[in-house]
């Protein structure tokens, strides 16, 4: 008998060299996205990609862009996971006001640099523990538990500072967090890519990201095959809410004070609309790490783009919203499909 392949019948072509595989790519949309507003940046705004070199430090408006979208990327990155598995969290914003307000407040207050920032971070891990015990033990609808703390959070923070702006004049250390520079680059992009590679090595080199992905897919199903269900979205919401201390921290110390009225005001909100963005599905299963970074950046492009040429102010959110209405429908399936 003949091993051969038949004359009649074609080799099939390898997908890594199909038109088809970059075209239908998870990040194939954001990237096309972020590389049209840099295109509309580069002709609208002139030296938009001028880089300069001053006191040993890389400036420009590109690297401003990417070091204002850091604690946005971190805190997408914490969403990216408990939209995966089927929940959602809108009290980002306000554990970041919680952990820039009680890192802030001890240090103002003549604490060590090291404590304030494990109390902030201790603070995030407490609201974390919050909504994992709501959503994964008591079984509470995600935006029905995360809402409770969403609103008590803030209040929280405004009572711990007296609902006054903390200003913090020192030590020089905490400022380096949100406002130093390392290698001639802003530090927050190195906390940034290490929170991201330790995230993508847990998501891809264990076992934890395809259980996350089939808990987000099929959580009955998950459950029935012996997956800790609760287990993994606790540890979701946990992690959530550690990138969003994370963030909080680089806030106050980017602007040196804490601000629990504004601080991460509607930043849930740009996160969830940096993981879908990003590709990422709310119904659960399907997400990027690597999307929801590149969301965040379209977010903060269009952002700076948009205060640049002049937008009015009262004109501002529609502009925002028409061109992020623009990309996530060029992400529908059905459209794709009609197409």
């Amino acid at each position: 008998m003949s091993l051969s392949t038949p004359s009649s019948v074609p080799l099939a072509r390898p997908a890594s060299f199909t038109g088809n595989t970059v075209l239908h790519h998870l990040l194939s949309r954001p990237l096309a996205a972020l590389f049209l507003l840099l295109l509309v940046d580069f002709f609208a705004i002139p030296g938009f990609f001028h880089l300069e070199i001053r006191d040993g430090h890389l400036y420009g408006s590109v690297i401003d862009i990417v070091n204002r979208a850091a604690p946005l990327m971190l805190a997408a990155m914490g969403m990216t996971l408990v939209i995966a598995t089927r929940g959602i969290d809108v009290s980002v914003g306000a554990v970041v006001a919680i952990s820039g307000t009680v890192a802030a407040m001890l240090v103002a207050g003549g604490q060590g640099l090291g404590l304030a920032l494990a109390a902030g971070m201790g603070a995030a891990l407490l609201c974390g523990l919050w909504n994992g015990l709501l959503v994964a033990a008591l079984g509470l609808q995600p935006i029905i538990a995360t809402l409770i703390l969403m609103v008590a959070g803030r209040g929280l923070a405004q009572l711990f500072s007296d609902g006054q702006i903390i200003t913090v004049y020192e030590p020089a250390a905490f400022f380096f967090l949100g406002s130093g520079y390392l290698l001639g680059l802003p530090f927050s992009l190195f906390v940034v890519a290490a929170v991201f590679a330790l995230t993508a090595l847990m998501m891809r080199k264990t076992a934890l990201g395809l259980f996350i992905q089939t808990v987000g897919i099929n959580p009955v199903a998950a459950r029935l095959a012996g997956l800790r269900t609760a287990a993994l979205i606790f540890f979701a919401y946990l992690f959530c809410s550690a990138c969003a201390g994370l963030a909080g921290l680089m806030i106050a110390s980017n602007i040196k004070s804490a601000d629990a009225n504004n601080a991460g005001l509607l930043l849930e909100l740009d996160a969830i609309l940096a993981v879908t963005l990003g590709g990422g599905q709310l119904s659960g299963g399907k997400f990027s790490l690597a999307g929801s970074l590149i969301g965040a950046l379209i977010i903060q492009t269009l952002t700076y783009a948009i205060y640049a040429l002049g937008v009015p102010p009262q004109v501002t959110m529609v502009v925002k919203a028409v061109v992020v209405f623009g990309v996530c429908i060029s992400q529908s399936s059905t459209l794709r499909r009609a197409a």
